[in-house]
Protein backbone atom coordinates (compact mmCIF):
# COMPACT_ATOMS: atom_id res chain seq x y z
CA UNK A 1 0.00 0.00 0.00
CA UNK A 2 1.27 3.35 -0.93
CA UNK A 3 1.55 5.96 1.78
CA UNK A 4 0.04 9.37 1.10
CA UNK A 5 2.13 12.43 1.78
CA UNK A 6 1.18 14.58 4.76
CA UNK A 7 -1.61 17.05 4.22
CA UNK A 8 -3.50 15.06 1.64
CA UNK A 9 -6.92 13.67 2.39
CA UNK A 10 -7.58 10.03 2.08
CA UNK A 11 -9.97 9.03 -0.72
CA UNK A 12 -12.61 7.66 1.71
CA UNK A 13 -16.34 8.17 1.57
CA UNK A 14 -18.30 9.37 4.58
CA UNK A 15 -20.38 6.89 6.62
CA UNK A 16 -23.96 6.68 5.40
CA UNK A 17 -26.86 5.78 7.67
CA UNK A 18 -29.22 3.14 6.33
CA UNK A 19 -32.45 4.48 4.83
CA UNK A 20 -35.46 4.87 7.16
CA UNK A 21 -37.86 1.94 7.08
CA UNK A 22 -40.86 2.30 4.81
CA UNK A 23 -44.18 3.38 6.30
CA UNK A 24 -45.98 0.52 4.60
CA UNK A 25 -46.26 -2.37 5.31
CA UNK A 26 -46.09 -1.99 9.08
CA UNK A 27 -44.26 -4.41 11.31
CA UNK A 28 -46.21 -7.44 12.64
CA UNK A 29 -46.55 -5.85 16.07
CA UNK A 30 -48.55 -2.98 14.59
CA UNK A 31 -50.93 -5.47 12.94
CA UNK A 32 -51.48 -7.17 16.29
CA UNK A 33 -52.06 -3.80 17.96
CA UNK A 34 -54.53 -2.82 15.23
CA UNK A 35 -56.42 -6.10 15.66
CA UNK A 36 -56.63 -5.66 19.43
CA UNK A 37 -57.77 -2.08 18.98
CA UNK A 38 -60.55 -3.14 16.60
CA UNK A 39 -61.66 -5.87 18.98
CA UNK A 40 -61.77 -3.40 21.88
CA UNK A 41 -63.63 -0.87 19.75
CA UNK A 42 -66.19 -3.49 18.76
CA UNK A 43 -66.66 -4.64 22.37
CA UNK A 44 -67.06 -1.03 23.51
CA UNK A 45 -69.67 -0.34 20.82
CA UNK A 46 -71.54 -3.55 21.73
CA UNK A 47 -71.50 -2.61 25.44
CA UNK A 48 -72.74 0.93 24.75
CA UNK A 49 -75.51 -0.34 22.48
CA UNK A 50 -76.56 -2.87 25.11
CA UNK A 51 -76.63 -0.19 27.83
CA UNK A 52 -78.65 2.09 25.56
CA UNK A 53 -81.22 -0.63 24.85
CA UNK A 54 -81.55 -1.49 28.54
CA UNK A 55 -82.01 2.18 29.45
CA UNK A 56 -84.56 2.64 26.65
CA UNK A 57 -86.51 -0.42 27.80
CA UNK A 58 -86.40 0.77 31.42
CA UNK A 59 -87.62 4.23 30.35
CA UNK A 60 -90.52 2.73 28.38
CA UNK A 61 -91.61 0.54 31.30
CA UNK A 62 -91.34 3.41 33.79
CA UNK A 63 -93.33 5.67 31.47
CA UNK A 64 -95.99 2.98 31.23
CA UNK A 65 -96.06 2.70 35.03
CA UNK A 66 -96.45 6.46 35.37
CA UNK A 67 -99.35 6.37 32.93
CA UNK A 68 -101.11 3.69 34.96
CA UNK A 69 -101.38 6.01 37.95
CA UNK A 70 -103.29 8.57 35.91
CA UNK A 71 -105.60 6.16 34.05
CA UNK A 72 -106.61 3.64 36.70
CA UNK A 73 -107.61 3.48 40.34
CA UNK A 74 -108.74 0.86 42.82
CA UNK A 75 -108.57 -2.81 41.85
CA UNK A 76 -107.88 -1.96 38.20
CA UNK A 77 -104.70 -0.07 39.18
CA UNK A 78 -103.56 -2.99 41.35
CA UNK A 79 -104.20 -5.47 38.52
CA UNK A 80 -102.37 -3.33 35.97
CA UNK A 81 -99.35 -2.79 38.25
CA UNK A 82 -99.20 -6.51 38.98
CA UNK A 83 -99.40 -7.35 35.26
CA UNK A 84 -96.63 -4.87 34.45
CA UNK A 85 -94.40 -6.30 37.18
CA UNK A 86 -95.13 -9.81 35.91
CA UNK A 87 -94.08 -8.83 32.36
CA UNK A 88 -90.83 -7.35 33.67
CA UNK A 89 -90.17 -10.42 35.83
CA UNK A 90 -90.78 -12.71 32.84
CA UNK A 91 -88.25 -10.69 30.84
CA UNK A 92 -85.63 -10.84 33.59
CA UNK A 93 -86.02 -14.29 35.11
CA UNK A 94 -86.70 -17.81 33.81
CA UNK A 95 -90.29 -18.30 32.72
CA UNK A 96 -90.59 -21.50 34.77
CA UNK A 97 -89.77 -19.54 37.95
CA UNK A 98 -92.22 -16.69 37.33
CA UNK A 99 -95.15 -17.57 35.09
CA UNK A 100 -97.22 -19.67 37.47
CA UNK A 101 -96.73 -17.52 40.60
CA UNK A 102 -99.74 -15.89 42.25
CA UNK A 103 -100.64 -14.58 45.68
CA UNK A 104 -98.03 -14.81 48.41
CA UNK A 105 -95.54 -16.77 46.27
CA UNK A 106 -95.62 -13.92 43.71
CA UNK A 107 -94.94 -11.41 46.50
CA UNK A 108 -92.09 -13.56 47.83
CA UNK A 109 -90.43 -13.52 44.40
CA UNK A 110 -90.79 -9.74 44.23
CA UNK A 111 -89.27 -9.41 47.70
CA UNK A 112 -86.38 -11.76 46.86
CA UNK A 113 -85.55 -9.85 43.69
CA UNK A 114 -85.39 -6.34 45.11
CA UNK A 115 -88.50 -5.68 47.18
CA UNK A 116 -86.75 -6.10 50.55
CA UNK A 117 -89.92 -7.28 52.27
CA UNK A 118 -92.03 -4.33 51.11
CA UNK A 119 -94.23 -6.52 48.92
CA UNK A 120 -95.13 -9.10 51.57
CA UNK A 121 -95.57 -6.67 54.45
CA UNK A 122 -95.71 -3.20 52.94
CA UNK A 123 -97.56 -1.26 50.29
CA UNK A 124 -97.07 -4.10 47.80
CA UNK A 125 -99.10 -6.59 49.86
CA UNK A 126 -102.22 -5.40 48.03
CA UNK A 127 -100.95 -7.16 44.89
CA UNK A 128 -101.87 -10.56 46.36
CA UNK A 129 -105.60 -9.97 46.79
CA UNK A 130 -106.23 -6.41 45.57
CA UNK A 131 -107.23 -7.20 41.99
CA UNK A 132 -110.01 -9.48 43.30
CA UNK A 133 -111.28 -7.30 46.15
CA UNK A 134 -114.24 -5.01 45.38
CA UNK A 135 -112.68 -1.95 47.07
CA UNK A 136 -109.13 -2.57 48.29
CA UNK A 137 -107.65 -0.09 50.72
CA UNK A 138 -104.12 0.89 49.65
CA UNK A 139 -101.86 3.85 49.07
CA UNK A 140 -101.61 4.19 45.29
CA UNK A 141 -98.58 6.49 45.39
CA UNK A 142 -96.67 4.13 47.70
CA UNK A 143 -97.54 1.16 45.46
CA UNK A 144 -96.38 3.01 42.33
CA UNK A 145 -93.18 4.14 44.08
CA UNK A 146 -92.46 0.57 45.20
CA UNK A 147 -93.10 -0.77 41.69
CA UNK A 148 -90.86 1.96 40.21
CA UNK A 149 -88.06 1.05 42.64
CA UNK A 150 -88.38 -2.67 41.84
CA UNK A 151 -88.30 -2.03 38.09
CA UNK A 152 -85.18 0.14 38.41
CA UNK A 153 -83.44 -2.61 40.35
CA UNK A 154 -84.37 -5.35 37.88
CA UNK A 155 -84.15 -3.70 34.44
Amino acid sequence: MKALPMGQDLPLRDIHAPPAPDFWPPAPGWWVLLGLGLILLGLGAWWLLRRYRIARRRRKVLDELSGLGGRYSGPQLVAEVSALLKRVALACYPRTDVASLTGSSWLELLDRTGGAGRFSSGPGAVLAEGPYAPAPQFDAEALLALARDWIRRNL
